[in-house]
């Protein structure tokens, strides 16, 4: 598993890229990772694209339990899910956290995400 974190400086969107094998231990490890950039670029929004994993391997316990977890921050978060069974899953952790993690939203594209945050070319580019 791998992931990178992109940023918008113009729009102040940060994207987080998740690849390859997501276990429990490793989105706990992204979810780490993703509040210390979160608090670094203190962005307006913010897109995690599950596009590129290859295997979803988290269990519907460990993602019961982080939608319970309070999420610091108040700004629209947008999960890209285009493969059927993790829309499924991600759309239960909205639901699950609607009360905790508000403003959410689960989408099958990048597009739909960039439209629903009325974005026309945004330009991200890679922390080193």
């Amino acid at each position: 598993m791998g992931f990178r974190f992109e940023f918008d400086w113009a729009n102040k969107i940060l994207l987080l890229r998740v690849e390859g094998r997501l276990t429990d231990e490793s989105l706990a490890e992204v979810e780490r990772a993703a509040q210390k950039y979160w608090v670094t670029t203190d962005p307006s929004a913010g897109i995690v694209n599950f596009s590129p994993v290859t295997e979803f391997a988290v269990s519907t316990e460990f993602l019961r339990e982080m939608a319970k977890q309070k999420h610091p921050f108040n700004h629209p978060r947008f999960i890209v899910a285009p493969a059927t069974h993790v829309f499924g899953l991600a759309r239960m952790f909205q639901i699950l956290g609607e009360s905790a993690r508000p403003h959410v939203n689960v989408v099958r594209t990048m597009d739909e995400a960039f439209a629903a945050l009325g974005l026309q070319s945004p330009h991200f580019e890679p922390f080193e």
